[in-house]
């Protein structure tokens, strides 16, 4: 670092100096934007002009709930008070008919000999009558929005527009367009004629998209039809300028375009309904004021009072990468073993499936007894023929084995006779003396 930086204050310089050198060669390795973009020409889209540097306005983390927050906020500034008067449902001489009539004791229109005349008033369940909690003029229409989330949601807004997957995710056909962001010269800016600017946009590869402009132009549902906004449309590219030189007026009358100037960026232009991703085209001056204004991380936004562009929370988003990365795994603590698990034991008496297992072909079984107990079928057949040989094979054997005193029976009991004649004589005896 030379001989200059001696001692204590030159080491801390050269450590700075290191340490500077050495984030930036971790940033070169882990870019994740391309440092130029081209500047086409607005007449000849093949021709490039030259390149420029990549705004860092242009790589700002993606914030898609702060955008939607701040969008759904400030589109609700523009609204008109409305409310129903404070007489409504209440203009008429009515009074109630009281008790005693069988009727509703609500209010009632006087009078005879018309409709109206007997008809309820005033409450809000009548015809005619008064709204229930009536609106008024004085609730609070608008909201008051953090200048610098505002400022987050319009960087995050532009992030988003560079990038294609984004912009096609929105539904703008830019499969024509050379690259995203697109830039084209200075010349755009002082076309005069809408012909000439659809010439320019179709020449740019906008074709497809311009078309699908004009194709989805509908009738609006609902009462807004009445309301002078009969139609619908979807939204086309953003020209955004830095100097208008007839561009707004030539740009005006083109379904679906928008024109912006750079220094006023609009996020309800850049966000359409809250979602990022907005079809942008940048003229060279626009894209290069765009670091004028918004500047880097390092230096702030120099003209912007006290404000920086938003840091992502994460340098390194590939958050499985880091999990499973080896710096991390080695101080986790080993996986935990899930607690052992049993079963629940089923009766087998009563679970069929259980049964099942303990007894194979027991379904089969319990089906077959179903079916013998069905009149007519093949089964009960076949069980009643079964059972009527059963019945005469016993018949027989019964015939043939078991027949007057050769029966088991009475052979075994004839051992006993004898005996029990002399039990009987002894007794007789005992009871003559």
């Amino acid at each position: 670092f030379g001989s200059s930086h001696s001692g204590p204050v030159g080491q801390f310089k050269a450590f700075q100096l290191s340490r500077v050198l050495v984030v930036c060669t971790c940033l070169s390795k882990m870019a994740t934007a391309r440092p130029v973009v081209s500047v086409y020409q607005f007449d000849n889209a093949t021709e490039k002009a030259e390149t420029v540097p990549m705004p860092h306005v242009l790589m700002s983390p993606l914030r898609p709930d702060l955008v939607r927050y701040i969008h759904t906020n400030v589109s609700k500034n523009k609204r008109q008070a409305i409310s129903v008067g404070a007489k409504v449902g209440y203009e008429t001489a009515a009074a109630s008919w009281g008790t005693g009539r069988a009727v509703a004791r609500v209010p009632r229109a006087p009078g005879g000999g018309t409709h109206r005349a007997g008809q309820g008033t005033f409450g809000n369940m009548c015809r005619g009558g008064g709204m229930f909690n009536p609106t008024k003029t004085w609730r609070r229409w608008h909201r008051r929005v953090n200048v610098t989330q505002k400022r987050h949601a319009v960087a995050t807004a532009l992030a988003a527009s560079s990038l294609p997957p984004l912009v096609m995710a929105r539904g703008h056909r830019v499969g024509e367009v050379a690259e995203l962001p697109l830039v084209v010269s200075n010349g755009l800016e002082s076309i005069q004629k809408t012909k000439q600017a659809v010439e320019a946009l179709k020449k740019l590869g906008c074709a497809e998209e311009l078309q699908r402009v004009i194709d989805s132009k509908k009738v609006r549902a609902g009462k807004g039809k009445m309301r002078n906004r009969r139609y619908t449309m979807r939204r086309g590219p953003l020209v955004v300028y830095s100097e208008d030189n007839g561009i707004v007026r030539a740009m005006r009358n083109i379904p679906g375009v928008e024109t912006a100037c750079v220094t006023r960026l609009n996020l309800l232009k850049l966000a359409p309904g809250g979602n990022f991703g907005r079809f942008i085209i940048w003229t060279e001056g626009a894209f290069k004021k765009l670091g004028e204004i918004y500047g880097t991380l390092k230096s702030g936004a120099p003209l912007k009072k006290n404000y920086h562009l938003p840091r992502a929370e994460m340098e390194n988003a590939d958050l499985d990468r880091i999990i499973n990365s080896t710096e991390v795994q080695s101080v986790l603590r080993p996986k935990l073993e899930a607690p052992k698990k049993f079963e629940m034991k089923r009766n087998a008496l009563k679970n069929k499936a259980e049964m099942e297992k303990l007894n194979p072909g027991s379904t089969e079984e319990r089906e077959l007894r179903r079916k013998c107990r069905e009149q007519g079928s093949a089964e009960q057949k076949a069980a009643a023929a079964s059972k009527k040989t059963r019945v005469q094979a016993s018949k027989e054997h019964n015939k043939k084995h078991k027949k007057g005193d050769e029966t088991f029976y009475k052979t075994l009991m004839k051992a006993f006779e004898a005996k029990a004649k002399e039990a009987e004589a002894k007794e007789d005896g005992e009871d003559d003396e």
